[in-house]
C-alpha cells in the first residue's frame, strides 16, 4: 500500500495538486490498508498478469464528489456491458501501476493525465478467474474536462457517479450471480455497478467515512452472463448450495 507523501505541488501525473479536505480522511485510512481490507483472497507472490485501474475522484458544482466509471461495450467477449473503472494490463514501458492506470484511462476515455493527481496505490488484488493482479490507483481529478469513449467497440458509455447517490441506501444492494457468488452492488443513473468495481467502491466508501447504513438483505439475482464474475472487494460470499467459484 503506497500513499504519496508529496501532495501539494503542481499538477500532472508526476506532480501533485492538493486534494480537497473531504478526501483527507480516506487518504489517512489508506496508509494502513491491507489486502484483507478489500478481499478474502490472498494475492500470490508470483504469477498473475499485472494490471491497474484508476479510481478517479472528482467534484462537480451542485453535485459534490463523484467517481469516474465506464461501461464496457455489450459486444465484448468478457464482461460485456459491465461498469468498470478505467484500466487494463500493464505494458513493459509503464513505470508503475499509476502509469498503467493513467495510460489506460487516456486510451479508453481520453483522460488527460496532467489533469490528475495520484494520491495512493492500493494493495494489489488478485482476480483468479482471469489471473490478473490488479492495483487500484486512487487519484484526484483537480482539473476535470469532458471525457468520452475513444474506442466504441470497447467502451459504450462514460459517467461521473455522484458519491451522494452511491451512498443512498435506496441505491445499494447485493447481487447473486448464477455461480453462487454474492457481492455488493450500486444502482445509480441507469447503471448496475457490481463485481470488482462495486467491491472496491464499497470498501473505499467505508474507509472514507461516507457510507450510510443500507439493507444488506436486499439481494438481486443477476441474469446468466456466460462468464464468472471477478471477485469484489470486502464482501464476497458463496452460497453453500452453489459451492466455490473456480
Amino acid at each position: 500500500m503506497s500513499v504519496r507523501d508529496d501532495i501539494g505541488g503542481g499538477p500532472g501525473a508526476g506532480a501533485t495538486a492538493r486534494p480537497p479536505a473531504w478526501i483527507e480522511p480516506l487518504i489517512g485510512r489508506l496508509g494502513t490498508a491491507r489486502v484483507e481490507d478489500f478481499t478474502r483472497l490472498t494475492t500470490p507472490e508470483q504469477g498473475g498478469r499485472e494490471s491497474a485501474v484508476l479510481v478517479l475522484l472528482g467534484e462537480e458544482p451542485g453535485l459534490g464528489p463523484d467517481v469516474l466509471v465506464l461501461q464496457r461495450a455489450f459486444t465484448l467477449r468478457n464482461h460485456a456491458g459491465q461498469p468498470a473503472f478505467p484500466g487494463g494490463a500493464a505494458d513493459p514501458e509503464d513505470a508503475d501501476a499509476s502509469a498503467t492506470a493513467l495510460r489506460e484511462a487516456n486510451e479508453e476515455v481520453g483522460l488527460d493525465p496532467s489533469s490528475v493527481t495520484v494520491l495512493a496505490e492500493l494493495p494489489r488484488l488478485w482476480i483468479p478467474v482471469s489471473d490478473f493482479v490488479v492495483t487500484p490507483v486512487l487519484a484526484w481529478w483537480h482539473t476535470p474536462h469532458p471525457v468520452h469513449p475513444r474506442e466504441p467497440a470497447e467502451v459504450a458509455h462514460v459517467a461521473r457517479l455522484p458519491v451522494a447517490e452511491l451512498i443512498d441506501p435506496e441505491n445499494r444492494m447485493r447481487v447473486r450471480h448464477p455461480s453462487g457468488w454474492i457481492g455488493p452492488a450500486f444502482s445509480v443513473r441507469g447503471m448496475l455497478v457490481w463485481g470488482f468495481t462495486a467491491g472496491v467502491l464499497a470498501t473505499l466508501l467505508e474507509m472514507g467515512g461516507w457510507a450510510r447504513p443500507w439493507p444488506r438483505d436486499r439481494v438481486l439475482d443477476l441474469p446468466p452472463t456466460g462468464a464468472a464474475p471477478a471477485p469484489s472487494a470486502g464482501t464476497d460470499e458463496v452460497d453453500e448450495m452453489a459451492g466455490p467459484l473456480t
